[in-house]
Parts: C-alpha cells; sequence; structure tokens
C-alpha cells in the first residue's frame, strides 16, 4: 500500500490502471482519505509503478506503507469470503443508531445492511471522506477519535474545517474533550 499526497483521486486511479496494465498484477484506491489523500493497494510492484506515476503525474509524495496485506483490494478476496462465512453464522440486531458504513460513505440502520457492508468492506475503498460528509450532512457536530494519534482529526481537518474534534488517547486528552464537548 501507498499513501499518493497532493494528486486528484482521478488522476490516481489513473496511474492504477496505466499501473496494473504494464505490470499485469493488481493496485487500485483503496482509501479516499480526503480530497488530498488517496491510498492505492495491491500487489506490491504495480503499487510501486503506480507511485512512480503518480509522482510523474504531479503528486507532491507518494509513501509506501508498511502494512502487512494488501487491504481494501481484490487480492483480499479469500479474506472477503471467510468474513461473509463467520458473519452469517452470527444473529446480528440492527444497530440503535445509524453508523457510517467506509465501504459506501453512507449511513445504515440494519443488520443486514451492517454484515452485507462489514463483507464488501474487505476488498471495498474505504470513503472516509463520503463517510464525513454523510455524519455532518446527519447533524453531527462534533468527532471524536479514540486511540494513539491524530490521523482521523487531521483528515476531517482537511474535509471540513469547520467542524468540532478532539483527539483522545490519555487522561489529559479525555478530559479536554469532555470539557470541549461540554462548551460546544
Amino acid at each position: 500500500m501507498a499513501a499518493v499526497l497532493a494528486l486528484d483521486p482521478a488522476q490516481v486511479a489513473d496511474a492504477c490502471l496505466e499501473a496494473a496494465g504494464e505490470t499485469g498484477k493488481v493496485v487500485a484506491a483503496a482509501n479516499f482519505n480526503s480530497p488530498s489523500q488517496t491510498v492505492i493497494s495491491g500487489a506490491v510492484a504495480a503499487v510501486e509503478k503506480a507511485a512512480e506515476l503518480a509522482k510523474a503525474k504531479g503528486a507532491r509524495r507518494a509513501v509506501m506503507l508498511p502494512v502487512s496485506a494488501p487491504f481494501h483490494c481484490s487480492l483480499m478476496q479469500p479474506a472477503q469470503e471467510e468474513v461473509a462465512r463467520v458473519l452469517a453464522a452470527l444473529t446480528l440486531k440492527n444497530p440503535q443508531f445509524p453508523v457510517a458504513a467506509n465501504v459506501d460513505g453512507k449511513l445504515i440502520s440494519t443488520a443486514s445492511e451492517a454484515a452485507n457492508a462489514l463483507t464488501r468492506q474487505v476488498t471495498g475503498a474505504v470513503r472516509w471522506v463520503e463517510c464525513v460528509q454523510a455524519l455532518v450532512g446527519a447533524g453531527a457536530e462534533a468527532f471524536v477519535e479514540v486511540g494513539p494519534g491524530k490521523v482521523l482529526c487531521g483528515l476531517l481537518k482537511q474535509i471540513d474545517g469547520t467542524q468540532n474534534y478532539w483527539n483522545v488517547e490519555d487522561p489529559a486528552s479525555l478530559h479536554a474533550a469532555l470539557e470541549g464537548l461540554a462548551a460546544s
């Protein structure tokens, strides 16, 4: 996988198509993280070629990512089949509130939609920009990222800098988030 910075997502997709044609291997857009960041995934040689082509098309940078698998592309089909098998054996209930499905960037509210989205997201691209837009469109006014780092907060700022957001990774940041949420 590689993060392509400062290149239109359509141009990134073009670089992937060209690289796939040249190498005969899979490479595709895997994460639409912000208007200026698209992550690509696939066979290493094809990802490297697509990154090179993206830079030639004007990308500011293309950074190889240290990952254990080519997530969110067709090479994950065996994993998708296993996820589908496991989910089919479970009894899921409707979520108590709408959930943003990253594979579509839409809000879902039924168990069947959730199972379908969970299955498709294994090979489908993450549509983070569309998820944020759907949440804002549904009235979300505050976003809290839980975990180490502030990657999602940074992406949110690129997508819609008018939103309130906090990162929680330790007691001090939890306190700051709670104070910010109370004030907003």
